[in-house]
């Protein structure tokens, strides 16, 4: 089963956001993401400064299997990447909660965040999915 942290907040396309505060929100995609696509090799994260709505198309992450579309989990400006992951992308199959975050985002509706699922209906939705 994967590790699915009860402090963050989940989306139904696999990504997760923890807030820093000063509604400043970390994104990254979840350990059920990661395990589904297999070993990365390529991530293309969005541009510092970038303006994304909710839901919107902002990143990719390739692995040997397939690429997939990463989406913005909240909408916001893009403050700052992960730029260790342009070398290793492998960072987010060994840790997708810590060393494997994706980007942050500053949030111009930090309501949104109460859209999002908490750790239970992500659980859930997980399981579902495995059937």
């Amino acid at each position: 089963m994967s590790n699915i942290p009860e402090k963050l907040k989940y989306t139904n396309k696999h990504e997760w956001v923890r807030n820093d505060g000063n509604n400043i929100f970390c994104v990254g995609i979840t350990d059920h993401a990661q395990e589904q696509l297999g070993d990365l090799v390529f991530v293309e994260l969005p541009g510092l400064s970038a303006n994304y709505e909710q839901d919107d198309e902002c990143a990719v992450v390739e692995s040997v299997k397939a690429a997939s579309d990463v989406f913005c989990p909240i909408s916001g400006e893009v403050i700052e990447i992960n730029s260790a992951l342009e070398n290793t992308p492998e960072l987010i199959n060994q840790d997708p909660y810590a060393d494997g975050w994706l980007f942050k985002i500053k949030a111009t509706d930090p309501d949104e965040i109460e859209k999002l699922l908490d750790a239970k209906a992500y659980t859930e939705l997980v399981a579902a999915e495995s059937i």
